[in-house]
């Protein structure tokens, strides 16, 4: 049985407690320390400003491959001097070939993983001071070096006594003075910088930055990320596609983690995936699908999937490590998101501003007719073209004109969202250029809505189903012949499903809605049904279909049957 304690971390600053991120607390904080403040901001544009300038230097006297290798490197050991939040943006930009050149995508890559380590002694002491216990009673073996190091954290390579082999995380020391100044002038500079930046972020930049805050506090709390990591094995025990490691709780505190060893190339290692036999396309799928899986079914997500951590497995999987920065989605937002997704590819505007709405990006009074025309412009493009050619950033290149001509905003929960999804498409790109994310995520969307298990996600198919009052055969059929062109898609379940709800009291409208889509227009609409048919007959052989009959009808009283057969006779009167 897992054991930890349940109570949250006290974080020092100075004498002030906190158990979380306060951006209050933090701000009074530092008001009577004005001076450290204004250090900080000094470094920061003494830093940056200075790279301009032999930026702009270079590129007067002319740029060489040897001042770029030069500027590159230069830049990530700024990104490094200047500390934890300025490493986090760097490794978000190495995922994004597409915004980074590659000398400078080379350096900024090493942020993963590559970072100056801190003093052993300084580490194994507070290994020791944690766990109560002396380094040779707790592993077996250790490492006399850390292997990797990270923004927050080095991680160690040890074995237990119990012969696992494991890797053993150990946080930076006075990690908090720092994370807190930098939020505190970030959210500064948000309030003076909002109306200037090219996105009309207006008053949610602050919201923006406040959700970073919470999430690197809860980063900085192992007992958090160990929490995170079960939880997201639990959500793919069925998925023999992605591995989680374990967690050793007897040997993890707030500030030492410790969990199993994984083996594998990470997903930058191109040559090296394709060395071993494995099929770079196929990893991208994998990641595609669940990363889809994290946001519409189960809500849970991984909001730093950046290549340091994930891993391509010797035997195929994808392993996920560093569940520090998570997040949580209601089932509306789930399902709004899937419709979104579908409406795009049925180019379907109107449907898809209101889905804006629902989300957030719109506000409610917002009349959507004038804005319709402006999302076919920017979205109309999206279907079919590959990642290379459109991406995130043609998207925000387009919207940012769309933002001061039309009331957008971004919800501060999406902050995550779209990080998350951009680094995942930075991950495509640096794989396959070409790889077409379309493909892969409007099939697992199609198989979601076809087979919906909630009401809500039922309305959503209903709605993408029936536009104006009527039935999109063709849609339905593209959705199906999409669905059904992956193996692991069983259309029989989602029969039975279908029998069952057309056979409830819920499903009255829609058995009155199928009635008249197949007669509408003054004629029997057998040749959609007929091409239906074709699609999945093979599917459908006849015991098969007796079986599912069966199946809904067992479900049901003879009452409630005696009450559904006067509901067709009425809609054919």
């Amino acid at each position: 049985m897992t054991q930890y304690s349940s109570v949250s971390p006290d974080y020092r600053l100075g004498s002030t407690t906190i158990k979380r991120y306060d951006h209050e607390a933090i701000a009074r904080y530092y008001f009577w320390r004005p001076w450290r403040a204004l250090w900080r901001t000094l470094s920061i544009i003494w830093f940056f400003g200075g790279f301009a300038l032999r930026l702009w230097l270079d590129k007067r006297n002319g740029e060489t491959e040897k001042s770029r290798s030069r500027r590159a490197n230069e830049l990530r050991d700024i990104l490094t001097r200047l500390g934890p939040t300025f490493i986090k943006v760097g490794q978000a930009l190495s995922t994004r070939p597409d915004l980074i050149k590659p000398d400078f995508l080379e350096e900024l890559i090493k942020l993963q993983d590559q970072l100056p380590s801190f003093s052993n002694a300084i580490a194994f002491a507070l290994i020791e001071k944690d766990l109560g216990r002396s380094i040779n009673d707790i592993y077996r073996e250790i490492s006399p070096n850390p292997i990797a190091a990270a923004s927050l954290a080095q991680v160690y390579r040890g074995r237990l006594y119990s012969g696992e082999e494991v890797a053993i995380k150990v946080q930076r020391p006075q990690l908090l003075p720092v994370l807190t100044l930098d939020l505190y002038l970030m959210r500064i500079g948000a309030k003076f910088l909002a109306p200037y930046l090219p996105l009309n972020l207006g008053h949610d930049l602050t919201l923006i930055i406040d959700e970073f805050g919470i999430k690197l506090f809860e980063e900085i709390d192992y007992i958090n990320e160990g929490r995170n990591a079960e939880k997201f094995a639990a959500n793919f025990s069925d998925d023999p596609t992605v591995k989680v490691p374990s967690i050793y709780w007897e040997y993890t505190s707030s500030r030492i983690l410790t969990l199993e060893w994984i083996n594998g190339y990470k997903l930058s290692e191109l040559d090296r995936i394709r060395a071993a036999g494995l099929n770079p396309d196929r990893i991208i799928e994998i990641g595609v699908t669940t990363g889809l899986r994290q946001l519409l079914e189960h809500g849970f997500f991984h909001a730093d999937p950046h290549p340091g951590n994930l891993f391509a497995t010797f035997d195929g999987r994808m392993a996920y490590i560093d569940f520090g920065m998570m997040d949580q989605l209601d089932n509306h937002t789930k399902e709004t998101i899937a419709s979104s997704i579908v409406q795009l590819i049925n180019q379907d505007y109107q449907t898809l501003a209101r889905d804006f709405v629902e989300l957030g990006f719109l506000s409610p009074k917002t009349d959507i007719h004038p804005i319709i025309p402006a999302l076919e412009k920017v979205l109309g493009k999206a279907v079919g073209e590959s990642v290379g050619d459109f991406n995130f950033k043609t998207i925000t290149d387009e919207f940012s004109e769309l933002m001061y001509e039309y009331p957008f905003r971004v919800p501060a929960k999406f902050a995550l969202i779209i990080r998350s999804l951009v680094t995942q498409e930075g991950l495509a790109l640096s794989l396959n250029p070409d790889f077409k994310i379309v493909e892969i995520s409007y099939p697992y969307v199609a198989r979601r809505l076809l087979t919906a298990e909630t009401p809500e996600l039922r309305r959503k198919l209903l709605a993408v189903l029936f536009k104006d009052g009527k039935f999109q055969w063709q849609r339905l059929e593209n959705m199906l012949a999409i669905a059904s062109a992956d193996s692991g898609f069983d259309i029989l379940p989602t029969a039975q499903m279908g029998f069952q709800y057309l056979m409830s009291e819920e499903g009255e409208e829609i058995r009155r809605m199928l009635i008249l889509a197949l007669i509408e227009d003054d004629r029997l609409h057998t040749e959609e049904v007929q091409r239906l048919w074709l699609l999945l007959k093979d599917e459908f052989k006849p015991q098969k279909l007796l079986n599912i009959a069966w199946s809904g009808l067992r479900t049901f009283s003879g009452d409630r049957i005696a009450a559904v057969l006067p509901s067709f006779a009425q809609t054919q009167s």
